[in-house]
């Protein structure tokens, strides 16, 4: 009698599915992508930051051999794309930014259509140009778009409970303005398309979208394409990171281009144009007012931002929404108000970036728990659990916490650190500094974060569809309409298939880059792939599962709750006596009287709900808590700041990968650490000043600090197997507690980012 014991994969480490293609470089990626006949674009950006085009001579660039075509904005159907529907593929009345696209070019080479493109005359009359959104608002700032004269796309406004009340309750009020600066994705691999038509004038795309199946809504209105005749592949992709959640300029001129020519187009950027011209953090303006009891109960927040929204209209506009449930959720806030004026200038527009807003918001927030902590006496530890939220409380926002591990969080990253003993010893007024004297001071600083860990409810859905088939020989295919981004989702997906059907993650495909063939999903953001992709591919293997077990009870003659199925055989469930192995019941199902082929489909709908008219609502299906705790080094004479150790505590739900979550947390922290310390997208009057890897300062492997993390496991009740989202949580609050750290180590506190040498070593001076 052969005995097979019962194996999960849930919880343990499993190497990423794509990661020996990428490792061997079999992996293709948009400029690997070579087909008959391809052309080559470029695209011809505007010289001015803001002027009204008065003429456009293209005919000396058409004439050049080997140019194909040459289009502007009278070769398009003139539909705008972005959320605001302001920007348009390619701009015909004026420009206003440097990355303003004015002609395209499609030809046999790369370099015959940069030939082209200095052929093409533009003659500009200038504008006045603003670069300051405070200055934006002016009665007689220049006027960025005629269609909204006083330079304001949008406005938000929120509220809970009454302000007034909160304050007149308050034993100590704190007002600070917080001032949170540009910066870019960074992604690895350029932005890129291939663009083809076939004979019927179908379409295909070559897309790094995040967003595949809302991409083909969107952008068919553009290129004038009915949506059922776009195709969307997407190769494998060097980065997201939020960058790919909108259509931009590119993707439709590359598209146009292919129709003028009937041709294979490809357009790719460069590493310079990756920077003009790619989507940027957005810089924000916060302006915080808080306050709290002698006993160290919160009383309110009062909250106004000024958004950078630059020439057009994107992502960054709507950052907002996440900003707002940080403001009113992290911790408990009986009293609220929050209020944005989004405003338009001539500088470089904002997309969606990890954490959605979420960076700014938390910097403020953490920033001011420990100064209201100080100003009543009380550790930051303390005084953060005492207004920490438990599970299945409900926010005066609407959003429930059916699981929250946020105490949790706090405990053991304060345990696990030391925080309480070395934030005491360390402390400006004992003048710590590893124990001795000297120009380096040593901090520690402790900042949470709250985020969407179950998707979020922006569209009528926010769910995902899964096909699943098992071939004769118990492989398994998975069709699944998540993207892989490098996020690792389909190596999740993969453990939850091969976890219900008993079978090895070898024995998993995953289908996952092809609109013709996947069910429908609404994206890769918020959070949301391993819970709500995750939730649908569990549910199709379920039904195949039982599909299979109720033929082998029929063939075994025993009863379904009697059987499991394990390592690619069907056995008892109580004994692990294998029966049966599952091809053969397979093969035995298609020659059966009644034949059958064991596929099955699920769509997985979590029950989130839209937010109402107040922006209330319970958004999500499931809630992110982390906690990072930060220990750096000042060098009080050069202004360097070097952390030695992140403390990190993440409330993960459940861990499913554990070698999955190790690197997002790896990765979020050097992305945190790169907003607080050295990244910086330096932007002076529109024009971008620091547009390669050599001035643009990315933390590096050899910066990166010890890093201790822990995975807190609340088991969601909503969640598959008890999972929540976390690829966009360990980014969040780096940078707050960086600036409390460094407060702990220094005495001086900073209200603006990153904390570079110059910047660190003035103030220092100034408060000496």
């Amino acid at each position: 009698m052969t005995v097979i014991e019962k194996q999960t994969l849930i919880g343990k480490a499993i190497p990423k599915l794509d990661g020996p293609k990428k490792v061997t470089g079999e992996a293709r990626y948009v400029q690997d992508i070579e087909l008959p006949r391809m052309l080559f674009a470029k695209i011809l950006r505007s010289s001015r930051v803001h002027a009204r085009i008065v003429r456009i001579d293209t005919s000396a660039a058409r004439k050049l051999p080997g140019v194909h075509a040459v289009i502007t904005a009278a070769d398009t159907p003139g539909v705008p794309l972005g959320h605001g529907k302001d920007n348009p593929p390619l701009k015909s009345d004026k420009v206003r930014s440097l990355r303003d696209e004015v002609a395209a070019v499609a030809a046999e080479s790369e370099d015959i259509a940069e030939r082209a493109l200095s052929l093409i005359e533009v003659d500009y009359e200038d504008l006045p140009a603003v670069f300051d959104p405070n200055a934006a608002l002016l009665d007689d700032a220049p006027v960025i778009h005629e269609s909204h004269p006083d330079n304001i796309p949008f406005t938000y406004e929120y509220s809970q409970g009454d302000v007034g009340q909160g304050e007149r309750d308050s034993d100590v009020v704190i007002e600070d303005k917080f001032t949170l600066h540009f910066v870019t994705h960074c992604c690895m691999g350029v932005s890129g398309a291939v663009a083809q038509f076939d004979a019927d004038d179908n379409l295909t795309v070559y897309s790094q979208t995040q967003v595949p199946f809302l991409y083909k809504k969107d952008i068919a209105p553009i290129i004038d394409v009915p949506p059922e005749k776009i195709r969307v592949i997407q190769p494998s992709i060097g980065g997201g990171f939020g960058s790919k959640l909108d259509i931009y300029p590119f993707e439709p001129i590359c598209i146009l281009l292919a129709r003028a020519t009937r041709r294979p187009v490809k357009l790719t950027f460069t590493r310079e144009e990756e920077f003009l011209a790619s989507p940027t953090r957005q810089p924000v303006e916060l302006t915080l007012r808080s306050g709290v009891k002698k006993d160290g109960t919160l009383t309110f927040r009062d909250v106004a931002t000024v958004h950078d929204n630059g020439a057009y209209t994107s992502w960054g506009a709507t950052t907002p929404f996440v900003i707002m449930q940080t403001i009113s959720s992290l911790y408990r806030v009986p009293h609220c108000s929050y209020r944005t004026t989004v405003v338009y200038t001539n500088n470089p527009y904002s997309g969606s970036f990890r954490g959605f807003g979420n960076l700014q918001a938390t910097f403020a927030v953490e920033s001011h728990m420990d100064k209201l902590a100080e100003a009543v006496a009380m550790d930051p530890l303390a005084f953060r659990l005492q207004n920490a939220q438990q599970p299945g409380e409900t926010t005066p926002q609407g959003m429930v916490f059916r699981s929250c591990g946020l105490a949790e969080c706090l405990t053991t990253a304060a345990e696990r650190s030391g925080f309480v003993e070395k934030h005491a010893r360390y402390s400006r007024y004992g003048r710590g500094q590893n124990g001795q004297g000297g120009p380096v001071k040593r901090g520690v600083g402790i900042a949470s974060l709250l985020h969407v860990g179950g998707g979020a409810k922006i569209y009528r859905s926010d769910g995902c569809g899964t096909m699943l088939k098992i071939d004769d020989y118990g492989h398994v295919t998975v069709l699944t309409g998540a993207s892989e981004i490098g996020q690792g989702s389909e190596t999740v997906i993969a453990q939850f298939v091969a976890e219900e059907l008993g079978l090895p993650i070898s024995s998993i495909s995953v289908v996952n880059d092809d609109s013709e063939l996947t069910p429908w999903d609404v994206g890769v953001h918020a959070s949301r792939t391993t819970f709500i992709a995750g939730n649908s591919a569990q549910r199709a293997a379920r039904k195949a599962r039982e599909k299979l077990l109720a033929a082998a009870a029929t063939k075994l003659e025993l009863s379904a709750e009697e059987l499991d199925l394990r390592e690619g055989n069907v056995t008892r469930a109580d004994t692990g006596e294998a029966l049966l192995e599952l091809p053969r019941l397979i093969r035995s199902l298609h020659f059966a009287k009644k034949s059958e082929v064991v596929m099955t489909a699920e769509y997985y709908e979590p029950p989130s709900v839209p937010q109402d008219k107040e922006f209330k609502g319970d958004v999500s299906a499931s809630y992110a808590f982390g906690t990072q705790v930060v220990e750096l080094e000042v060098d009080t004479e050069t202004g360097v700041i070097r952390i030695v150790k992140v403390t990190a505590a993440h409330d993960v739900g459940r861990v499913i990968n554990s070698l999955g979550i190790q690197g997002q947390i790896e990765g979020g922290v050097a992305m945190g650490m790169g907003y607080a310390i050295s990244e910086h997208l330096l932007v002076d009057e529109g024009v971008i000043q620091n547009p390669c890897f050599r001035d643009y300062k990315l933390v590096t492997a050899p910066e990166m600090p010890e890093i201790d993390m822990h995975f807190i496991e609340t088991l969601d009740p909503e969640g598959p197997s008890g999972a929540k989202g976390v690829g966009e949580a360990p980014a969040i609050c780096i940078a707050a507690a960086v600036v409390n750290a460094v407060y702990n180590a220094t005495g001086t506190r900073f209200d603006s980012l990153p904390l570079t040498p110059e910047r660190v070593l003035r103030r220092l001076k100034n408060h000496a």
